[in-house]
């Protein structure tokens, strides 16, 4: 948890201001009984500004969290209930720090914009996932966490969207500013559970716009998510994919706004039983794909923690492809392709993951794609079967070394005459010719495509 830092205005003024605004703004959220932006009243206009209340609520939530700090004398810091950032307050600069502020889980959490998953599981410890008041927790420097915290939910409808964070301090906030900033909490709730609606959207869109066939419905796809990302839709995209991930549901992805340049995730079928994630990023520029490369690193961080290739040197369990940038969302359908061509790429060539980009995968451009067993030739299927598995992979290297003998038989650590011997036994099993390019290439691709 950390709480941020703000310069902190005069109560009275911030409470008049709200109520002000409120006034002058009938429709906003939390007006009247369980009032919000998903409400019966405001349907009218959903489909008007849909695009409009969607991009950015990050304004709304910094003033919201700059009210909570005035009312209770103390910055706050609100994050989802996946303990991810959305806003936070800052300390006013005339004032000076207090060291003691940043233990080490506040200090983790400032550097990295979120928190592990056992200091998450350490402040559910304390029943805030239930609570419906402000939670008083103390401090406990074994666990990191040098200063008690005050956690104040945000709910909407008895779900629990997200938590508001301040340090608590001697005197603390009363029971009545800590009532004031509870009542805040209920508009925040009612910011949440609408972007949490336009993300599901976005979900159900980009989903459509991979999987649908081209036609009428690819058509209509494309005008939903263009039409569900506004004015980001003209900018520049490509597609991350994460495979195999580990659940059917998106929400178990870290969220977008926590990945830098993320506009939409999905899950994808992956073979006959797995699953993928898509996800959807915007790009400053066709020659700037930063951005997805550090998404696809978030990600694969969460599908497999700790990373790296799987025990025994096999291949990753888990790897992300990323494709070519685009600069229509009409092509996000050969950018998903790209994608998961690079995927497949990774996955059965180790070297070139954990993270591969379709634009380095070379030959599996084209092997990836070739319809399911088109390089299945029956010259090389005794090649490929288990009891050759040193001939294969001896013919592989070879090839590789582009039929230089001298630099195969270095790599594979054996002698000349043993590759020479070796190789020999390969033209008996496949009746085809090492000196001959065509036969040589029919048996490299063979080699190649087995693993996908």
């Amino acid at each position: 948890m950390y709480e941020g830092r703000s310069r902190l205005r005069d109560n009275g003024e911030v409470t008049a201001d709200r109520r002000s605004e409120r006034a002058s703004d009938p429709g906003g959220p939390g007006d009247g009984p369980g009032g919000g932006p998903g409400d019966d009243h405001r349907g009218e206009h959903r489909d008007d500004h849909r695009s409009e209340h969607r991009d950015d609520h990050r304004g709304d939530y910094q003033d919201l969290v700059d009210e909570i700090s005035a009312l209770l004398g103390a910055p706050a810091t609100l994050e989802n209930r996946d303990f991810e950032l959305i806003a936070f307050g800052a300390y006013d600069s005339d004032e000076e720090l207090d060291a003691s502020a940043l233990d080490p889980v506040r200090t983790r959490s400032i550097l990295t914009r979120r928190s592990t998953a056992a200091v998450r599981a350490w402040f559910e410890g304390f029943g805030i996932t239930r609570a419906t008041g402000p939670v008083r927790i103390p401090p406990t420097p074994e666990a990191g966490v040098y200063r008690g915290r005050i956690c104040l939910p945000v709910r909407h409808r008895s779900v629990v969207l997200g938590y508001v964070w301040l340090l608590d301090g001697d005197p603390g906030p009363t029971e009545r500013q800590l009532a004031a900033a509870m009542e805040v909490t209920g508009r925040i709730g009612a910011l949440l559970v609408d972007e949490v609606r336009h993300r599901a959207d976005l979900t159900r869109e980009l989903r459509a716009v991979l999987t649908a066939q081209d036609g009428w419905r690819r058509d209509m796809a494309i005008a939903e998510l263009r039409t569900g990302l506004g004015e980001r839709a003209e900018a520049v995209h490509t597609v991350v994919c994460v495979a195999p991930w580990p659940s059917a549901d998106p929400d178990d992805a870290p969220s977008v706004r926590t990945v830098p340049g993320a506009v939409a995730r999905c899950t994808v079928p992956w073979g006959t039983t797995g699953q993928s994630l898509a996800l959807l990023v915007r790009l400053r520029s066709p020659d700037a794909p930063a951005p997805a490369l550090t998404a696809a690193a978030r990600l694969l961080e969460r599908a497999a923690p700790g990373g790296g290739p799987a025990p025994g040197g096999g291949p990753a369990a888990v790897v992300a492809g990323v494709a070519v940038p685009r600069r229509a969302l009409a092509e996000l359908g050969a950018a998903w392709r790209e994608a998961t061509a690079a995927t497949r790429a990774a996955l059965a060539e180790p070297r070139l993951g954990p993270v591969a980009s379709w634009a380095s995968i070379g030959p599996y451009r084209l092997l990836t794609a070739l319809p399911p067993r088109t390089a299945h030739d029956p010259a090389v299927r005794e090649l490929l079967s288990p009891a050759h598995r040193d001939l294969a992979r001896t013919t592989e290297v070879f090839l590789d070394c582009a039929g230089q003998a001298g630099r195969a038989a270095a790599e594979l650590g054996i002698h000349r005459q043993t590759l020479y011997y070796r190789l020999s036994r390969v033209e008996r099993l496949t009746g085809l010719d090492l000196d001959d390019g065509e036969d040589r290439l029919l048996l490299h691709m063979a080699l190649k495509s087995r693993r996908l």
